[in-house]
Formats: structure tokens, sequence, C-alpha cells
């Protein structure tokens, strides 16, 4: 039993198991036009993985007969690369389910993706925008020279389109991480600074802040020490919150990686450890029944995700 299990043991919370399924997370390829400093996938514009059509034709069926699967959520690298992007996009809002994609926002400046805005505006996409600062020079240190001013300046574009405005059934959410290891700050107080600064410098408006601490694995991980990350567990550890337990995203949602393999989180997916249910761990093999009651695959990086107030793909936990 790891420190973890120990740890949610004493909280009567172990084993950690499925509730049921309500979305997939599908990361469509590991190539991006940005090389971030705390990026756990390690996405660059020289990675090649990228998830077939057939693949996608598979999660497209899956989407179809499951309704208790209520939303699909896209992510990468930049997702945006995949040439089926927009195909499974259409498809999924066309089944009524709701869309959510995530985006580092510069890759609306690359050759091909200049329509991508009014595209998934038109699908009622909700946008989840990395954004790890307010400031010029947090975001381009930590995400490249320039990265900031294209980011300022797609908010602008979306907020025009209708994203972030009140009435419009238009979301855009706004996803902060540390610069380096350490957890994320009070997810209430950070999103009214962002608020503040984003709308006094550049008008900007937004819906939801979502605050993320940072997984001491790929390229942070390998930036790191082996002190600093014991270190940072350690942190982890102790800031164990016994509330967040029951809504951890991995609870309710199953992990695509390019390939098809099902994982627990996108963080298991970068350290390939692929969920327990043998028989069911890729798309192909997909059954919705058992994978919604399986044993989820544990470790003390999972403290990351029950530390203070929690940490998801959709914000703080309690």
């Amino acid at each position: 039993m790891n420190a973890f299990d120990k740890k949610i043991s004493s909280v009567n919370s172990y084993p950690l198991t499925a509730e049921n399924i309500t979305i997939l997370q599908v990361n469509m390829g590991y190539k991006c036009n940005l090389r971030c400093t705390h990026c756990h996938i390690e996405a660059s514009p020289e990675r090649k993985e990228a998830m077939s059509s057939s693949t996608v034709d598979r999660i497209i069926d899956i989407l179809k007969k499951h309704d208790e699967i209520t939303t699909l959520d896209i992510t990468g690298g930049s997702p945006e690369y995949n040439p089926n992007y927009r195909l499974l996009v259409k498809m999924t809002a066309d089944m009524g389910k709701k869309v959510i994609v995530r985006t580092n926002l510069a890759i609306y400046f690359e050759p091909g993706m200049s329509d991508l805005p009014e595209f998934l505006a038109e699908h009622k996409v909700k946008i989840v925008a990395s954004l790890p600062c307010y400031t010029k020079d947090g975001v381009d240190g930590q995400r490249g020279k320039g990265t900031y001013d294209r980011a300022v300046s797609a908010l602008k574009r979306l907020n025009k389109l209708g994203y972030g405005r009140e009435g419009t059934g238009l979301e855009i959410d706004l996803m902060f991480n540390p610069a380096k290891e350490g957890v994320a700050p009070d997810q209430h107080m950070l999103e009214n600074a962002y608020r503040e600064k984003l709308k006094e410098l550049h008008g900007i408006t937004f819906n939801h802040l979502i605050a993320l601490s940072n997984m001491p694995i790929g390229r942070l991980g390998r930036a790191m020490s082996v002190i600093e990350k014991e270190v940072y567990l350690k942190q982890l550890e102790e800031k164990f919150n016994p509330d967040t337990v029951k809504n951890v995203m991995c609870r309710h949602l199953i992990s695509v990686a390019p390939d098809g393999t099902l994982y627990d989180c996108d963080f298991w997916q970068a350290l390939k450890l692929s969920v327990n249910e043998r028989t069911s761990n890729t798309v192909n093999s997909f059954d919705y029944a058992s994978l919604s009651n399986r044993d989820i695959v544990t470790a003390p990086l999972c403290f990351m995700c029950t530390a203070g107030a929690g940490a998801s793909c959709s914000g703080a936990l309690a």
C-alpha cells in the first residue's frame, strides 16, 4: 500500500474506485506549437504522435452509444493540429453533448488555424484556455517570447464573438498553473485578481479561472532534483484534504491517449500507467460497465489532486 492509499484508507476512502464515467477526455496528439517549461507530456513542435482517423471514429461510436457520457474534453499538445479535430468537435456537438476544448490560444496564429474561434463559437464549444499568469513576463517565461501578446489578441477576438459575455452561452475559462513546483493559490482569490487585471489592462472578460498545481513529471520533473521532488511531494501530502477525495476527476473521467489506450487521468497517460481494467484498456475494447466500477491506479503523486482545495481539470474540488 503506497502513501496515498494509506492516507485515504485513514479516512475510509480506500480503495479509490470509479463511480461512473460522465467525461471522456481525449488527447488528440502531442504535437504543440509551444514548448512550455511545466508540460507533463513534454509536448513540442517535434512530437509526431497523433490520433488516427479510425480511433476518432471509435470515440464517436462510444459517444453515440453511451448517453451516460455527457461531456467530451479535447486536449493535447495542440489538439488543433489533428486533421480530425473539427470532425470530432462537430459530430459530438451535433449529438447534443457538451464539448470542451483546451487550447494555448497562440495556436490560432498558426497557418490554417485562423478561423477556429468562429468554428468553435458556431458549435457552442466551451474553451479552456491556458494563461499561467496575467503578466507578459510571467506567460512568456513559461511559454516562450511573444506568447502573451498572441494570447491577449486571441482572448479579445473570442470576447468579440461572445465568449465570456453574459447571455451568449459561450463559455471560456482560463487555466493558471505555477511557474514551477508548488500548490496553486486560493482559486477564488486568484480568479478575482485575474478578472481585475485583464479587464484593466486589456478589457478582457472570462467566465471562470481554474487553478491547477503542477505535477512533478515530464519537462518539469526532469528539471527538478530528487530532493526537490521529495520536498514537493511531502508538501502536497501535508496539505492533504479528505474532502477532495470524493470529487477527484478520475472517479468520473476516462483519459484516452492518441493511440487509443485508456488511462485514469492525463497524468497517468504521460507515465504510461493504463487503467486497471485490463480487459477494457483501449477504445476498441471499451466496456462502460466495467470501467465505471474499476479500481483506480494510485501513487503518491495523487496528493497533487487532493492538496488544499484540491485540483482537477475543472478546478478546485473543495
